[in-house]
């Protein structure tokens, strides 16, 4: 019998996220970047590299945010999830994680630093468990949430997707 979305929320330990779905940081390296080595995207020392288990359910999304880091993503468990990424020059990516690697389902996918970037269950899934790990290290003052109609007015060729996925 395959485990539930429950199941791995209660074994994981995770917590409710600000941008959608349940996460649980598992890694945060000891080693820091100084701010004079890293780019003027970041405002102060980063660790090197963190990590976090994240899981959506069918009826949640990860709303439209960016980070200053590049952030790879892991397929672990689950249904397919889209990671649906916003380019700075408007081009949409829409990258599939799952383990189905003949339909064109991949084990990772890159959002890159600065992209605008939102994911949910791919349609009739039920769940999908992943992780994240992020470079130079996640740090809050990094993260930005979109705003809907700011968002639209920067890429309106996408306006029906990123109203669907932002609060």
């Amino acid at each position: 019998m395959r485990p539930t979305a429950d199941y791995w929320i209660e074994k994981l330990q995770l917590t409710a996220h600000v941008e959608g779905g349940a996460f649980r940081e598992t890694y945060r390296s000891a080693l820091k970047a100084p701010a004079n080595v890293l780019p003027s995207a970041f405002n102060g020392k980063r660790n090197f590299s963190t990590a976090i288990y994240f899981l959506l359910k069918a009826h949640q999304f990860s709303a439209f945010h960016k980070i200053s880091s590049d952030e790879m993503w892991h397929f672990y468990y689950g249904d397919p999830l889209l990671v649906y990424e916003i380019l700075h020059n408007g081009q949409l990516i829409t990258h599939r994680l799952g383990n189905n690697i003949a339909g064109e389902e991949n084990f990772q996918c890159l959002i890159q630093a600065g992209s605008w970037f939102a994911s949910q269950v791919a349609p009739g899934g039920d769940y999908a468990l992943t992780g994240c790990t992020v470079s130079p290290g996640f740090d809050f003052t990094d993260f930005e949430l979109a705003d809907r109609d700011q968002l639209v007015e920067l890429y309106p060729q996408h306006a029906a997707l990123i109203a669907r996925l932002t609060g």
